[in-house]
């Protein structure tokens, strides 16, 4: 098939540090170029892919140090070069919310949307009542509950590249909180946990503009004299092996309707458990008693931290390999794209022709 493959232009594909969105789309990209498609990747110039890649940005906005700069301009340019072209392409894969409504109207048929982000926010309904042509994806089954009239062609959870990080089998002497601080992410849940526990966490993240003030005013004095948190600032990629696989679990404790939660699925991938929070996603990416253990409160958590040691980290990681990698991921979607292709209208005249 001819898929064009359309992230959001805020990191690089892949992220050089986090970012969800853009590392999907990368491994997803590649994953279906090793299965035999012809890929398209529109993304900024510095993306790494084995897909043709038409760069539409010099650089990724968030780390471009240009001080004014407009995320808007920037995607609905990358918009209209994709939708000039779109007769190119059997299928137009797009992860850019809603933004491209408006400039394929004439073509919702060929696209495939996926939806990244938290669905429940006042403005949304309105604008999936107006665009129901676009066939839309679900990152989970929970992440759809606020929108439940929209047109949802399917759920596919997400996949990493199976070979990116090394699973670690020993077990690991500290704790680990992976993401982004922020109040919805509870950094400071993860804090109490471990003093409770009496064991070392190591907390790497980012911390954004907007949650720059609760970092200070919430977390900093959690941190000040502590000598079992240690705060190690966000990592990339090529870090994650060591700070994951070294990790006796990873604390997963969120407070919001989570959508997916790729930091759940990289723990796994280093043969680490994973204790969460059963919010949103949770139930749908943690095995519990195998990948992890879903908790409801912070004695549960407490309790789950002393029953970590009776999971298999091999096991971990091999329910990993069979529900997330790429190409597992990858062959999901393709599922979809056949189903659109096949639904189409020319596609079934052509069909009965050939017949």
């Amino acid at each position: 098939m001819r898929i064009a493959q359309v992230p959001p232009l805020y990191e690089a594909v892949p992220p050089r540090f986090y970012g969800g969105t853009e590392r999907v789309v990368a491994h997803l990209t590649d994953a279906l170029v090793h299965l035999g498609h012809q890929v398209t990747l529109f993304a900024s110039a510095e993306a790494q892919t084995t897909a043709q890649l038409v760069k539409v940005r010099d650089q990724a906005i968030r780390l471009d140090p240009a001080q004014l700069k407009s995320d808007l301009a920037a995607h609905m340019s990358m918009l209209w070069d994709v939708r000039r072209r779109a007769d190119e392409f059997d299928i137009i894969h797009l992860h850019t919310d809603m933004i491209h409504f408006p400039f394929f109207e004439d073509v919702a048929g060929k696209t495939l949307t996926t939806l990244h982000g938290r669905l429940d926010l006042k403005d949304l309904p309105g604008v999936y009542w107006r665009w129901q042509q676009f066939p839309l994806v679900s990152i989970s089954d929970a992440q759809r509950q606020p929108l439940a009239f929209a047109n949802w062609a399917g759920t596919v959870h997400h996949g990493m590249q199976a070979d990116l990080y090394a699973p670690r089998y020993g077990p690991g002497d500290y704790l680990a909180f992976l993401g982004r601080i922020s109040p919805e992410k509870r950094p400071d849940r993860a804090i109490a946990l471990a003093k409770r526990a009496g064991l070392p966490l190591k907390i790497a993240a980012k911390v954004d503009a907007a949650d720059l003030r609760y970092f200070q005013e919430k977390i900093e004095p959690l941190l000040i004299g502590q000598k079992l948190v240690e705060f190690v600032g966000e990592i990339g990629d090529d870090e994650k092996s060591d700070f994951l696989g070294g990790a006796r679990a990873l604390l997963f404790p969120i407070d919001w309707p989570e959508p997916f939660g790729l930091v759940m699925i990289e723990a796994m991938a280093c043969g680490t458990p994973v204790i969460a929070y059963g919010c949103g996603s949770v139930p749908e990416v943690i095995d519990d008693g195998v990948t992890g253990f879903i908790v409801a409160n912070d004695d549960e958590a407490i309790d789950a931290i002393s029953r970590i040691p009776s999971l298999n980290r091999r096991g971990v990681r091999r329910r990993f390999d069979e529900r997330f990698s790429s190409v597992a991921m990858a062959r999901r979607y393709l599922d979809l794209y056949a189903r659109l292709v096949g639904a189409r209208p020319e596609r079934g005249v052509a069909l009965a022709a050939s017949a």
